[in-house]
């Protein structure tokens, strides 16, 4: 069934769109969310105990350096700050000694050499696909919000970025929403919101959680809850990596770019239904009927790269 639902699905600052949401039960789960990860994060924090010295030599423009930083509370981005108002401008992300990718805003754990990416490098490729794969956690973010209050979404995962294809994707289902057909004026709505989001120039911020802390913050979401413990096995420590933008914390092994701002412009250009049994994995043909369906967005860049200065 075509379905016309501009006025009946999303929440927007245009006219007849609604304004205000009245969903407490998600903001609730916002909140208990947000209250984990700050507490998590501050006992971290709590527990670097006496601050250590460490050297960081930089490689890179506009010259090298040598810093003298705190082990575990100096980020590559505060090494930055030391050096140059560009480099905290353009990095997308760290390279330490030459071969481990690491976020901007991740403290540095021991001397090191830092290399600091971005788009502009011969080979951007480390930065391009950091840049996808924050793209979609930023989508998964306007997905959560976007919505009135009627409509429930849950996020289930985005796979991993196709550089090639020059698109970014996540995958969420819509409870009560029958094979919906976004007009164009609710396409451009969401693509409006992530722009607004890379505008804003909020930083992702980093977090190394336990499996049971991270079962805490995602309990009411049955998709991420499943995937949790495979997260675990195959992760070296047994640490499960989730990432905060504004108040929004979904799971990724990351890196992530440094800010939302490295986004330019975009357009959210189709949205395409994909159906599943329970496991979620099982993908079947769309015209499946007796499986909940799941929704894929698909995004297409028109334009990656935006300079801001």
């Amino acid at each position: 069934m075509k379905l016309n639902l501009c006025c009946q699905l999303l929440k927007t600052s245009l006219g007849r769109f609604s304004t205000i949401s009245t969903r407490q039960i998600s903001s609730n789960i916002v909140q208990k969310q947000n209250d984990i990860f700050n507490k998590e994060f501050k006992r971290q924090q709590n527990a670097v105990g006496r601050i250590e010295k460490i050297n960081v030599t930089y490689k890179g423009l506009p010259e090298d350096a040598e810093l003298i930083m705190n082990k575990n509370l100096s980020t590559p981005y505060n090494c930055a700050q030391h050096m140059s108002e560009m480099l905290c401008d353009r990095s997308v992300l760290a390279l330490i000694d030459g071969v481990k990718l690491w976020d901007m805003h991740r403290p540095l754990e021991s001397d090191c050499e830092l290399q600091l990416l971005h788009f502009y490098d011969s080979d951007p490729y480390h930065s391009n696909r950091t840049f996808w794969r924050s793209c979609s956690i930023m989508l998964g973010s306007v997905l959560s919000n976007a919505f009135k209050d009627n409509v429930e979404v849950q996020l289930h995962s985005f796979p991993s970025p196709n550089v090639k294809s020059g698109s970014f994707v996540y995958d969420v289902q819509l409870s009560g929403v029958d094979n919906w057909k976004p007009t164009s004026a609710e396409l451009r709505v969401l693509s409006a919101e992530m722009v607004k989001l890379a505008y804003e120039a909020v930083p992702f911020e980093r977090l190394s959680i336990s499996q049971d802390l991270a079962e805490a913050l995602f309990e009411h979401n049955k998709y991420k809850l499943e995937q949790i413990p495979s997260i675990v096995q195959q992760s070296i420590d047994g640490k499960v990596i989730v990432y905060r933008i504004k108040d929004h914390i979904d799971i990724s092994r990351g890196p992530m770019m440094s800010n939302t701002n490295h986004l330019g412009r975009c357009t959210i250009a189709a949205v395409s239904f994909r159906f599943f049994l329970s496991p979620p994995s099982c993908l079947l043909s769309s015209n499946a009927t007796t499986c909940c369906h799941s929704l894929s967005i698909y995004i297409y860049v028109d334009y990656v790269i935006v300079s801001h200065s």
